[in-house]
């Protein structure tokens, strides 16, 4: 039976691909250090480690113990706007933590080491974004990211690790943290009908994403160690159609029965349109068509009317306290 180290799998993309390993007969160990995540999620059947990846000394005892043919490391901190404020937290916690287990994949001879990058990589590129363009990171989350996909490169060359690197966006679904006010805008939405507040926008809500169903994307991320010819390539991974952020708030709130509120906040320093093109991915996997935005908010909706909604914490780590954008 394959042996696959999840980490982050007690976050949201971490635990449907634990979910999606198991179910096609893989013994999976989940990982993850609940900084974003829940033990809820993880799920039946998988073995439940609690740690950090930065933790390098605890990761080596747990590599020197079981052995594992793929590791899927999903663990980071993924609030992309709060990332300039964090920056040794950033880097830390997403470079750092990367290559611990990359250095740990290459003494141990993982068959595989599959890796969440992010669209951010790209920075305010030309849309859709494709795989052939140069990155242009515009934040230090983007440059973390790709600081680990250079590095896997790298490792690659030198020690021979394989890798599959995905580039999701705008990720959403069942699992997501509707607490987390500085990341997931349509969990963000979802958390303020629940709580009877206006929903906050930041800038006039222009910006365009095309926003991507948790099913449309951890299936193939699961499925892709299973696809040698997918190994050292990069995939752009999610939904085809772009949204402004006003038609999605308009979609949350039809979706969840209430009248539009929308609050406009001073805009804040983000890429005004992000969306990626997928022509890559279907090539080389089975990937199911999109799954229409009203659809998957309805089914994320009725997930969050069983959990109720998440109080909303402050960040404890800021390093530079100044310029926070209005709300955080």
């Amino acid at each position: 039976m394959p042996k696959a180290l999840v980490t982050g799998a007690a976050g949201f993309i971490g635990s449907h691909v634990a979910r999606h390993l198991l179910d096609a007969g893989m013994d999976v160990t989940a990982l993850d250090d609940l900084s974003g995540g829940f033990v809820d999620n993880v799920p039946a059947g998988a073995e439940w480690v609690q740690m950090s990846v930065t933790d390098y000394e605890s990761l080596q005892a747990l590599f020197e113990t079981k052995t594992f043919d793929y590791v899927f490391h999903l663990a980071a901190y993924a609030a992309e706007g709060l990332s300039p404020f964090i920056r040794r937290y950033n880097y830390t916690t997403n470079l750092l933590g990367s290559v611990n287990l990359i250095n740990l994949s290459v003494l141990h001879s993982i068959k595989c080491f599959v890796f969440t990058s992010s669209i951010a990589v790209y920075g305010a590129n030309q849309t859709p974004m494709t795989e052939d363009l140069i990155p242009h990171p515009e934040d230090p989350y983007g440059i973390s990211k790709y600081a680990v996909e250079l590095d896997l490169a790298a490792a690659h060359r030198q020690f021979g690790l394989d890798y599959i690197i995905f580039r999701p966006h705008n990720v959403y679904g069942e699992h997501q943290n509707i607490g987390d006010k500085y990341r997931n805008v349509i969990g963000i939405f979802m958390n303020q009908v629940l709580q009877g507040k206006a929903l906050t926008i930041f800038g006039d809500g222009e910006q365009m994403r095309a926003f991507s169903y948790i099913d449309d994307v951890a299936p193939v991320i699961a499925r892709s160690v299973l696809a040698p010819e997918a190994y050292n390539e990069v995939f752009n991974v999610g939904g085809d159609q772009p949204y402004t952020v006003n038609e999605l708030a308009h979609t949350v709130c039809e979706v969840m029965g209430v009248e539009p509120n929308i609050t406009y906040l001073p805009a804040r320093n983000e890429v005004k349109h992000a969306f990626a093109a997928h022509d890559k991915a279907r090539q080389f996997f089975d990937a199911p068509p999109p799954t229409p935005l009203c659809e998957g908010v309805a089914r994320m909706a009725a997930w969050v009317r069983r959990v109720g909604s998440r109080r909303t914490r402050d960040f404890e780590h800021i390093e530079i306290p100044f310029g926070l954008p209005q709300g955080w």
